[in-house]
Protein backbone atom coordinates (compact mmCIF):
# COMPACT_ATOMS: atom_id res chain seq x y z
CA UNK A 1 0.00 0.00 0.00
CA UNK A 2 1.64 3.29 -1.34
CA UNK A 3 1.00 6.83 -0.16
CA UNK A 4 0.72 8.90 -2.65
CA UNK A 5 2.14 12.89 -2.01
CA UNK A 6 0.20 15.13 -0.77
CA UNK A 7 -0.67 18.09 -3.07
CA UNK A 8 -0.48 20.88 -0.24
CA UNK A 9 3.38 19.87 0.41
CA UNK A 10 5.65 22.04 -0.98
CA UNK A 11 8.11 20.51 -3.90
CA UNK A 12 11.29 20.01 -1.86
CA UNK A 13 13.97 21.96 -2.66
CA UNK A 14 17.09 20.94 -5.29
CA UNK A 15 19.89 19.54 -3.57
CA UNK A 16 21.58 22.86 -3.58
CA UNK A 17 19.24 24.73 -2.12
CA UNK A 18 19.53 22.22 0.66
CA UNK A 19 22.79 22.83 1.55
CA UNK A 20 22.41 26.60 1.18
CA UNK A 21 19.68 26.73 3.64
CA UNK A 22 21.54 24.13 5.76
CA UNK A 23 24.54 27.17 5.86
CA UNK A 24 22.28 29.69 7.25
CA UNK A 25 23.48 30.05 10.86
CA UNK A 26 20.25 30.64 13.78
CA UNK A 27 22.91 32.92 15.52
CA UNK A 28 26.74 34.95 15.42
CA UNK A 29 25.31 36.11 12.28
CA UNK A 30 27.65 39.35 11.33
CA UNK A 31 25.34 42.07 12.54
CA UNK A 32 24.84 40.50 15.84
CA UNK A 33 28.27 39.98 15.86
CA UNK A 34 29.00 43.73 15.28
CA UNK A 35 26.36 44.90 17.43
CA UNK A 36 27.88 42.93 20.34
CA UNK A 37 31.06 43.76 19.99
CA UNK A 38 29.86 47.87 20.00
CA UNK A 39 27.95 47.02 23.41
CA UNK A 40 30.78 45.28 24.80
CA UNK A 41 33.53 47.83 23.91
CA UNK A 42 30.54 50.10 25.60
CA UNK A 43 31.12 48.14 28.74
CA UNK A 44 28.19 46.18 28.78
CA UNK A 45 27.87 42.55 29.52
CA UNK A 46 25.07 40.09 28.26
CA UNK A 47 24.46 37.05 27.20
CA UNK A 48 24.30 35.39 23.66
CA UNK A 49 21.01 32.98 22.46
CA UNK A 50 20.09 32.60 26.16
CA UNK A 51 16.58 31.17 26.38
CA UNK A 52 14.13 31.87 29.03
CA UNK A 53 11.56 30.27 30.43
CA UNK A 54 8.02 32.54 30.46
CA UNK A 55 4.32 31.68 31.14
CA UNK A 56 3.58 30.44 27.69
CA UNK A 57 6.64 30.93 25.68
CA UNK A 58 10.77 30.30 25.54
CA UNK A 59 11.47 33.13 23.46
CA UNK A 60 15.73 33.07 23.05
CA UNK A 61 17.01 36.43 22.21
CA UNK A 62 19.81 36.83 20.38
CA UNK A 63 21.24 39.19 23.23
CA UNK A 64 19.97 39.38 26.66
CA UNK A 65 20.72 41.58 29.98
CA UNK A 66 19.34 39.75 32.39
CA UNK A 67 19.97 42.28 35.48
CA UNK A 68 18.14 44.67 32.82
CA UNK A 69 15.93 42.66 31.57
CA UNK A 70 15.90 43.96 28.55
CA UNK A 71 15.78 41.22 24.88
CA UNK A 72 17.93 42.22 21.76
CA UNK A 73 16.38 40.42 18.79
CA UNK A 74 18.90 41.09 15.63
CA UNK A 75 16.29 40.50 12.83
CA UNK A 76 17.42 39.12 9.27
CA UNK A 77 15.08 41.03 6.37
CA UNK A 78 14.38 37.99 4.72
CA UNK A 79 12.98 35.94 7.51
CA UNK A 80 11.32 38.08 9.45
CA UNK A 81 9.66 40.17 6.72
CA UNK A 82 11.52 43.49 6.98
CA UNK A 83 8.84 45.83 5.42
CA UNK A 84 12.06 47.91 3.74
CA UNK A 85 14.07 44.61 2.21
CA UNK A 86 11.86 41.70 2.70
CA UNK A 87 10.55 39.91 -0.19
CA UNK A 88 8.56 36.77 -1.48
CA UNK A 89 10.45 34.19 -2.88
CA UNK A 90 9.11 33.42 -6.29
CA UNK A 91 9.81 29.40 -5.88
CA UNK A 92 7.42 27.71 -3.52
CA UNK A 93 5.54 30.32 -2.58
CA UNK A 94 3.32 27.96 -1.21
CA UNK A 95 5.91 26.93 0.99
CA UNK A 96 7.83 30.48 1.75
CA UNK A 97 4.70 32.20 2.76
CA UNK A 98 3.22 30.58 5.23
CA UNK A 99 6.91 29.91 7.29
CA UNK A 100 7.75 33.41 6.76
CA UNK A 101 4.25 34.32 8.65
CA UNK A 102 4.89 31.86 11.15
CA UNK A 103 8.37 33.67 12.18
CA UNK A 104 6.41 36.83 11.96
CA UNK A 105 3.69 35.49 14.52
CA UNK A 106 6.41 33.80 16.64
CA UNK A 107 8.21 37.05 16.86
CA UNK A 108 4.95 38.97 17.91
CA UNK A 109 3.89 36.35 20.80
CA UNK A 110 8.16 36.40 21.95
CA UNK A 111 7.34 39.87 22.40
CA UNK A 112 4.13 39.37 23.84
CA UNK A 113 5.88 37.04 26.64
CA UNK A 114 8.42 39.23 27.48
CA UNK A 115 6.43 42.25 27.64
CA UNK A 116 4.24 40.74 29.89
CA UNK A 117 6.84 39.13 32.13
CA UNK A 118 8.11 42.79 32.45
CA UNK A 119 11.34 43.42 29.94
CA UNK A 120 12.11 45.46 27.01
CA UNK A 121 11.89 44.49 23.96
CA UNK A 122 14.18 45.38 20.92
CA UNK A 123 14.04 44.72 17.58
CA UNK A 124 16.91 45.37 15.28
CA UNK A 125 16.85 44.67 11.68
CA UNK A 126 19.85 43.86 9.92
CA UNK A 127 20.66 46.76 7.68
CA UNK A 128 20.06 49.31 10.30
CA UNK A 129 23.43 51.05 11.29
CA UNK A 130 25.34 49.05 13.92
CA UNK A 131 26.51 52.01 15.43
CA UNK A 132 22.94 53.56 15.83
CA UNK A 133 21.54 49.98 17.28
CA UNK A 134 24.10 49.56 19.62
CA UNK A 135 23.36 53.44 20.76
CA UNK A 136 19.74 52.41 21.00
CA UNK A 137 20.27 49.64 23.12
CA UNK A 138 22.45 51.42 25.51
CA UNK A 139 19.79 53.72 25.97
CA UNK A 140 17.28 51.28 27.05
CA UNK A 141 20.24 49.76 29.30
CA UNK A 142 20.57 53.01 31.05
CA UNK A 143 17.42 53.79 31.45
CA UNK A 144 16.60 50.65 32.88
CA UNK A 145 19.26 51.17 35.21
CA UNK A 146 18.72 54.97 36.40
CA UNK A 147 15.12 53.73 36.94
CA UNK A 148 16.51 51.06 39.33
CA UNK A 149 18.71 53.16 40.73
CA UNK A 150 15.88 55.67 41.55
CA UNK A 151 13.87 52.46 43.17
CA UNK A 152 16.43 51.43 45.24
CA UNK A 153 16.63 54.97 46.83
CA UNK A 154 12.89 55.68 47.77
Amino acid sequence: MSSSPDPATPTPPTPGRSRNMAAIKRRDTKPERIIRSLLHAAGKRYRVDYRLQLEGARPRPDIAFTRARVAVFVDGCFWHCCPEHGRQPGVNGGYWGPKLERNVARDRAADAALTAAGWSVIRVWEHEDPDKAAARIIAVLDAAASDDRGSRTR
